[in-house]
């Protein structure tokens, strides 16, 4: 396949992918989306000079950027996106599939006239500064480096309505579970040991995997003890080696595991306290409610749970370098949560719907052979996949819309593109 023809291939296949958004959006409004998707897909970034620059029309750019401006205010688009995304994410999700949700944000330091900038903190840096909050959610199998991203909305402490990050979280959760139907067990790291968290996770009978900070009480034989005095002596039942890349390379941990059954204090849910030993120096405590007899392969795939949790953190790097969203200079509260949506849209077009059959395999491989990355495709390899498709939108043509396509429509193409009924 040369590089013309899977640079059509891409064009067809971004077509084949606004079919999903039709039933919900008019066709100018599946258009703006297509435009949107291709320009970051081509330009790697979210301004809207330079989504305007890569659909590169037969008018002035100031007149592209208008256009695209007066689109993206319409209100409700990001939450509409987001559960178009979340049901077609949701067929990936299988019953024991893990589904990471990790909150992050989008650093604005200097900006001063973005609506409802409010206060953040660098989880790299410690530092403190303007910007926005958001929350992503990943799906992934414990075998297998393929990822589904499934949620990224934006959101201000700031903005009339907001109430919590918890009802945030909440309402990804909703989303999320409302299409893949109960499927899945959800992981969230040290922030997601709250009492209202474990509360709504139990209540919903949603399957959870949560590390502890260690300060919490949990009760062991019928009496309160701290989390981290009952980690100190668990016993050790197993010891695993595992390996993570890192971008220093691969890493190798000798891990111990042990288990013990408790309960929170004032529910009555047994649930499994999973200690691992030998990431640090002081113990990782897992609390979950996931079912499973006390063995190695029990233990292992509760480890792998949170394993599979790093992912969220490679996705969260991967969409804001390969759409630089840091960089967004959007004004408008409402232009910037449609394009977070927006965003997710992208990423998942080339980290999932590539992919997604044989034939778009085929497709993908093709385009990360064009991608020209110094230290090849590495394991995390949508960074590749993006390079990729971006290089063929840049080199062999430009978006020419929907209409252009429908007039010379591909018979190997296998879907519908509108919904008819």
């Amino acid at each position: 396949m040369n590089n013309t023809r899977t640079a059509l291939k891409i064009r067809e296949q971004l077509l084949r992918f606004l079919g999903i958004f039709s039933p919900h959006f008019s066709r100018p409004g599946v258009k703006f989306i297509g435009e949107i998707v291709y320009g970051l897909s081509s330009g790697g970034n979210v301004k809207l000079s330079c989504i305007g620059r890569a659909l590169d029309e037969d008018i002035p750019l100031g007149k592209t950027e208008n256009r695209l401006s007066r689109n993206l205010a319409e209100e409700g688009m990001a939450d509409t996106v987001l559960r178009v995304i979340a049901e077609e994410a949701a067929k990936h999700i299988r019953q024991d599939s893990f589904i990471a949700i990790d909150p992050t944000d989008i650093r604005k330091f200097y900006a001063e006239k973005m609506q409802y900038l409010a206060w953040v903190r660098d989880g790299d840096t410690g530092e403190i500064g303007k910007g926005f909050h958001c929350l992503a959610a990943v799906a992934c199998e414990a075998e297998g480096r393929r990822i589904v991203p499934l949620h990224w909305r934006l959101w201000s402490c700031d903005a009339p309505g907001f109430v919590s990050e918890n009802e945030e979280i909440f309402a990804a959760v909703k989303t999320v579970s409302a299409y893949a139907r109960k499927r899945g067990i959800y992981l969230l790291d040290r922030g997601g040991d709250r009492d209202v968290v474990f509360d709504h996770f139990l209540m919903n009978k949603h399957r959870f995997i949560i590390r502890l900070v260690g300060n919490r009480n949990l009760v062991f034989n019928r009496n309160e003890h701290l989390a981290s005095e009952l980690a100190r002596t668990c016993p050790v039942t197993y010891r695993e080696t595992v390996t993570r890349e890192t971008d220093r390379g691969e890493r190798r941990y000798t891990l111990e595991l042990g288990e013990r059954l408790v309960k929170l204090p004032e529910r009555d849910e047994v649930l499994r306290m999973v200690v691992i030993r030998g990431f640090a120096e002081e113990p990782m405590i897992l609390l979950s409610n996931v079912e499973g007899r006390p063995s190695q392969k029990g233990l292992r795939f509760i480890l792998d749970g949170y394993l599979a949790r790093w992912r969220v953190e490679d996705t969260i790097r991967y969409v804001k370098q390969c759409y630089d969203l840091e960089d967004i200079r959007l004004l408008d509260y409402e232009r910037l949560r449609n394009m977070a949506a927006l965003v997710l849209a992208a990423a998942y077009f080339a980290s999932t719907w590539i992919g997604r059959s044989l034939r778009r395999e085929i497709l993908a491989r093709n385009v990360m052979r064009i991608s020209k990355r110094i230290h090849g495709i590495a394991g995390f390899y949508y960074y590749a996949l993006a390079d990729g498709i971006a290089a063929l939108c840049r080199r062999h043509g430009r978006w020419k819309g929907i209409g252009s396509l429908l007039e010379t429509p591909d018979p190997q193409l296998e879907l519908p593109l509108f919904n008819t009924t």
